[in-house]
């Protein structure tokens, strides 16, 4: 893959062109690169070229020769930057006004112009497939413990498998380089249509007031009926009658569903918020979304676990294809679950839980200084740091949590376990995994950001069952395991990747969008990168 993202991100570079003497424009584009080197720092019609290694090494291997000969390539260019929108990128981040404004000039004949304007171009061009490739926003620098950073290859393999230019590409190109799912093009699709709604003058506020159900009048209704109307939950014409009939009870169950709601029909404060969420706000939501698809979704793994935080739910991606998905609960807004990537190597059925440090501190040290029956009510039990027991009653608990606690807590296995009855098994520096819980009732709640950072999953032995992928450990034979009350390791034939990721737009199985609430409030450091003028990584983009 990496080969192919080389070849494709620059479709670039001719074969080099070799001769005894250089034209004008040859040589205005050697000064412009050789400026380039000596100070990473050009500027043409007042924009900034920003590739200092790429571009550079590009008219190197070309002998500074023009890259951009082919007038349909041109043509071609100026088109994929104009629909940079379409990705929810921004058209003046690849230099197009002063392109359009150097073409427009009839200078194009002088050579200095013409070496600016092919630089200019080629610059575009590397930073539309920069962005499609890696994304416009550092993920890295936005959070610390991303650890997904994608490079475009190495720039030996870039410069050479690139084609040329004078083949007129571009549009295939493009396309190449944008994430390769139908998550995307699902975004790309919604994005065009609130756009479409936005140009028709999106949509009504619906008034306050108190929960509207089946049967009832109300002077709101109507308003409902034109909100459901424009968003196309409620197809018919008829948005004047104050009576919520069924027809519209049925659009309401659709629009919930729509926005991660319990599909009762019941016009709620919730339901009331989501709709009264301005047109503007959904099309920067989509934005967000696409980049982080941009983030991610280039070569996914064939088999994968993916944890979707803001959906509240895991998946199983088997061969390509989502084979499972289930509920989950996630990190409350205080101990958020983290974005990262890894691999599940092992499973532990009758799982021991010791106490997290951070947990201990805020929570179970302060309930055993009130009382110390705490551990016995839980199933704890305290340890030296190597394995040994401690007697509760020789500890001085009203000591703590002011004074460093010498000791581990753990809890030992049984159906009341924290972690239930199995945990899945990805060591990392965060302590979170994914794992059963007792707290069953809770996955009955439309938002469920209720844990310490790990993810709770609602029918964890299914999942079991699919990762390891052995006719030998079938449910039940998990389950005798569970009933042995023996805490048990059981490690996969191979290591799943397990990926959890933070999604604020899904897609239904109608193929709708599904807005969701952004728990975390992240999304707005991400549009704000979006809206930031272009620049690259501080991280190398290039391989070593």
């Amino acid at each position: 893959m990496l080969v192919r993202i080389s070849a494709i991100l620059l479709m670039l570079a001719v074969q080099p062109v070799f001769g005894t003497s250089m034209s004008p424009q040859t040589e205005t584009i050697r000064t412009h690169v050789e400026q380039v080197r000596a100070s990473g720092n050009l500027t043409i019609a007042g924009q900034t070229i920003s590739s200092a290694l790429v571009l550079p090494s590009l008219y190197e291997n070309r002998d500074y020769a023009p890259v951009w000969d082919n007038p349909q390539a041109v043509r071609q260019l100026i088109e994929t930057l104009e629909h940079a929108d379409n990705d929810g990128l921004i058209s003046n981040d690849y230099h197009l006004p002063a392109i359009l404004k150097l073409q427009a000039s009839n200078l194009v004949g002088d050579p200095a112009i013409a070496a600016g304007l092919d630089i200019l171009m080629t610059d575009a061009l590397i930073r539309r497939g920069y962005h499609l490739l890696i994304g416009k926003v550092d993920a890295e620098e936005l959070d610390a413990n991303w650890n997904m950073t994608a490079t475009i290859g190495d720039l030996d393999t870039v410069l050479s498998l690139a084609a040329a230019i004078e083949s007129a590409r571009i549009p295939q190109l493009i396309e190449q380089l944008r994430p390769d799912h139908a998550y995307y093009a699902y975004l790309q699709q919604g994005l065009t249509r609130y756009r479409s709604i936005r140009e028709q003058g999106g949509w009504l506020s619906v008034p306050s007031g108190p929960a509207l159900k089946s049967g009832m009048a109300d002077t709101r209704i109507p308003v409902i009926r034109e909100r459901l109307n424009v968003t196309g939950e409620l197809s018919t014409a008829d948005t004047k009658s104050n009576i919520y009939d069924e027809t519209l009870t049925g659009a309401v169950k659709q629009f919930q569903q729509h926005h991660g709601l319990t599909a009762d029909g019941v016009i709620g404060p919730a339901t009331l918020a989501a709709m009264n969420v301005p047109v503007q706000a959904r099309i920067d939501q989509i934005k967000v979304n696409l980049e982080r698809a941009r983030w991610v979704l280039h070569d996914l793994p064939e088999d994968v676990v993916i944890v979707d935080i803001a959906g509240f739910e895991v998946s199983y991606r088997h061969s390509g294809k989502i084979v499972w998905s289930t509920l989950a609960q996630v990190g409350t807004p205080y101990r958020e679950t983290p974005v990262f990537r890894d691999q599940i190597s092992y499973l532990e059925v009758n799982p021991t839980w010791t106490v997290p440090p951070t947990i201990l501190q805020k929570d179970i040290l302060p309930k055993l200084a009130k009382d110390s029956s705490y551990l016995q009510q839980n199933n704890m039990q305290v340890l030296t740091h190597d394995g040994k027991d401690v007697d509760p009653a020789t500890i001085d608990w009203s000591q703590y949590p002011q004074k460093r606690f010498p000791y581990l807590l753990r809890q030992k296995p049984g159906p009341n376990n924290a972690l239930g009855r199995i945990k899945f098994m990805f060591p990392n520096k965060h302590l979170v995994y994914l794992h059963d819980t007792p707290s069953r009732n809770l996955f009955e709640r439309d938002h469920r950001a209720f844990s310490s950072g790990c993810i709770r999953v609602m029918h964890p032995f299914e999942l079991a069952e699919l990762l390891l992928d052995d006719p030998q450990w079938t449910k039940s034979r998990i389950e005798e395991v569970v009933e042995s009350k023996q805490t048990t390791r059981i490690n996969l034939a191979k290591p799943v990747t397990v990926i959890l990721m933070y999604w604020t737009v899904n897609i239904t199985d109608d193929g709708e969008l599904m807005f969701k609430m952004d728990v975390y409030d992240r999304d707005a450091a991400v549009l704000s990168g979006l809206n930031k003028p272009f620049s690259f990584r501080n991280a190398p983009i290039l391989k070593d």
